[in-house]
């Protein structure tokens, strides 16, 4: 699904990412972890096109590096970042709307409004509330699901549960198995551990802008250098 090959990328004169590689397949869950200020959330926004990349990324084996962000989208990447983004004086509803892109063939795609609100009727229930005043574990469904409704492929979430309780942090993990269950790809950058290995089939940890360990969860529990180093506190 997507494949990057020596990713590099600089805020001004600062070299943020030295040399990223990481693949993604069809229908996968792979955390990318680590401590913060190492890299993760701007390789997201590398990818995405929010920071320019040096090197190579494949999408469905087409180069995307250098492309502008909303062709990126347009393409089916998705991406929902660590401050989630509610747009303000708009609706529940009317957030959820402007996920869909332009063009899109709303009856083929794998997710609906409905499905929206089956998922979390906390959503249903103030769809019509100005979204700035759903809780914090409310407005990362709504990130989340506004991202959604653009049918994309493959995802990428910035720490879905950052600041969350653990009733709502179970509801993102039940939500990211659906994703792939109905075939999206899915990038999770995440600072739990717990719900990191426990829904991933692979991991990658990044340290000083590189990657420093890429494997299953059960081999990366295993490792006591590298969470030793590069994950724990």
């Amino acid at each position: 699904m997507l494949e990057i090959h020596d990713m590099h990328a600089y805020y001004g004169k600062s070299h943020i990412l030295r040399g990223v590689d990481m693949r993604i397949g069809a229908g996968e869950i792979v955390a990318l972890l680590g401590r913060n200020g190492v890299g993760r959330s701007t390789t997201c926004k590398a990818i995405i096109g929010e920071v320019p990349p040096l090197g190579s990324i494949l999408f469905k084996g087409a180069e995307i590096a250098g492309r502008k962000s909303y062709d990126i989208a347009r393409l089916g990447i998705g991406y929902v970042p660590e401050n989630r983004n509610i747009f303000a004086g708009l609706t529940t509803r009317q957030n959820l709307i402007l996920g869909i892109k332009p063009g899109q063939d709303i009856a083929a795609s794998r997710w609906s409004m409905e499905d929206m609100f089956a998922l979390f009727p906390n959503l249903r229930a103030r769809a019509d509330v100005d979204a700035t005043v759903l809780s914090g574990g409310e407005q990362q469904m709504l990130t989340m699901c506004r991202t959604l409704m653009g049918d994309p492929d493959f995802i990428m979430i910035d720490e879905p549960t950052e600041g969350l309780s653990p009733q709502m942090t179970q509801r993102v993990a039940d939500l990211l198995h659906e994703i792939v269950r109905r075939g999206v790809s899915i990038l999770l950058v995440e600072q739990k551990l717990t719900i990191a290995m426990k829904v991933s089939a692979r991991v990658y940890v990044m340290g000083h802008g590189r990657v420093v360990f890429e494997g299953t969860p059960a081999a990366l529990d295993a490792n006591r250098q590298i969470r030793s180093e590069w994950l724990e506190i």
